[in-house]
């Protein structure tokens, strides 16, 4: 195997992968932009060391990010000389593996992806199996146990220079705050070999619930199980959490756990709601759950802040590549009444953002007369005492800085973007602010 690893292609496509997923640099501060030039000037000498055994892992650093829920999470991001390495041993090694995973996993595999799983899941809901086990593993990634990882990396992975470079990447240390942390136990997220790693894990879940005949979905540690009782629900939801616990030794977060109805339960980020078409009765549509929505007017609210230092061309640039990456992902759900009303709060802070950059009096007067208003108006409006947001909703802003002219410094509105690329959806009857 570990000749595979050490494969010049091999090594190459991997080298393009890492520099492709760009990241941050680790405790050695090499960037990612260097790693072509040291592939080229190290790769044999390292592929001899990794061949030999003789490499040596470095430490991982370890970065907290804001999670949605307001608490922190921990990533390990290896140096990017690791990243490289671990990107050709999971490439190596992920075929042995790939073929024997479920079809029901959807995370982290070619041909597989969050929709996919997003749709089955309300298949199996509009084929009324309402009785949902939802099971969240607490801080799965930080409770991996290694032996039952590597044990069940040797059932396909005979090579023992292979198995212990990844020992070593799965206890390499964390640099926190300055100082070196032993781990003992984890994946740590951020490294090209985690989500692999995971999916091995887990696997054996999977293993376990086709045994019993169960309608599941899984996306990384994200799984729920679709049941046709209550009764049938508490029983599979029971023997689950006897097996995660005993076999895995995987602790359940028994907070966010248990057995939900469609209305209760949350997806990837989506909601389902039933749908009141004719002719389907008991079905359910998908819809963007109230957290992320939360979470795109976060973003759009830090774009559009009047203090920050952009101009409006810029701030139309960054919106559209937000607004797109969200509409992409949530582009299964019904969206339509909600994105007329973000589109026109979003168009109001464009219009507030203008009227802060225009500064003083003369100016405003300057630049209402150029957009249409007369002398009168103009002058009276650059020296109102109403407040920015205030002027940003009214008619003097909203019939100057119409959507035309914001349209011709490149916004697009969010519906009109959901329009081409939900077709089908039918739009009439719906009527937007301007």
């Amino acid at each position: 195997m570990i000749e595979r690893v050490i494969n010049v292609r091999n090594m190459q496509e991997a080298c393009i992968h890492v520099m492709r997923n760009k990241g941050s640099a680790g405790v050695d501060g090499m960037r990612v932009t260097a790693l072509s030039e040291f592939v080229r000037g190290n790769k044999t000498k390292i592929a001899q060391a990794l061949k030999y055994g003789d490499y040596k892992v470095q430490p991982i650093l370890g970065v907290s990010i804001p999670k949605s829920n307001g608490k922190m999470r921990l990533l390990g991001i290896p140096t990017v000389v690791d990243r490289w390495l671990q990107q050709c041993v999971a490439q190596a090694i992920t075929p042995k593996f790939e073929f024997d995973f479920k079809p029901y996993s959807y995370g982290f595999r070619p041909g597989k992806n969050a929709h996919q799983c997003v749709q089955q899941s309300q298949q199996y809901i509009n084929d009324r199996l309402n009785h949902i086990v939802d099971i969240d593993l607490k801080n799965f990634f930080d409770e991996v146990d290694h032996c039952i990882l590597l044990q069940l990396l040797y059932r396909k992975v005979k090579c023992k220079t292979t198995l212990r470079l990844i020992r070593q990447w799965l206890r390499a240390p964390i640099l926190i705050e300055g100082k070196l942390v032993k781990r003992r136990k984890g994946v740590p997220q951020g490294s090209p070999l985690s989500p692999l790693l995971s999916n091995i894990m887990l696997h054996e879940l999977d293993r376990q619930l086709e045994k019993r005949n169960c309608k599941y979905v899984r996306y990384a540690d994200d799984f729920s199980i679709y049941c046709v009782s209550h009764s049938q629900a508490k029983k599979i939801g029971n023997d689950v959490y006897l097996f995660l616990k005993n076999k895995l030794k995987l602790p359940i977060n028994r907070e966010k756990s248990g057995i939900r109805n469609p209305s209760s339960f949350k997806l990837l980020g989506y909601n389902f709601v039933p749908t009141y078409k004719k002719g389907e009765k008991g079905k359910y549509q998908l819809v963007a759950s109230e957290g992320s929505w939360k979470e795109l007017k976060e973003k759009i609210r830090t774009i559009t802040r009047k203090t920050a230092p952009l101009s409006i061309g810029e701030r139309i640039q960054q919106l559209k590549t937000v607004q797109r990456g969200w509409l992409e992902y949530f582009r299964l759900g019904s969206l339509i009444g909600k994105l007329g009303t973000l589109d026109s709060w979003v168009r109001n802070r464009l219009r507030y953002c203008i009227w802060k950059d225009w500064k003083k009096p003369e100016r405003k007067r300057r630049n209402l007369m150029r957009l249409g208003v007369d002398y009168h108006h103009a002058y009276a409006w650059s020296r109102t005492r109403k407040g920015g947001w205030a002027v940003a909703q009214s008619p003097i802003l909203i019939t100057t800085i119409t959507l035309k002219r914001l349209a011709q410094r490149g916004y697009e509105s969010m519906l009109d973007h959901y329009k081409k690329i939900r077709p089908e959806q039918t739009f009439m009857g719906h009527s937007f602010t301007p």
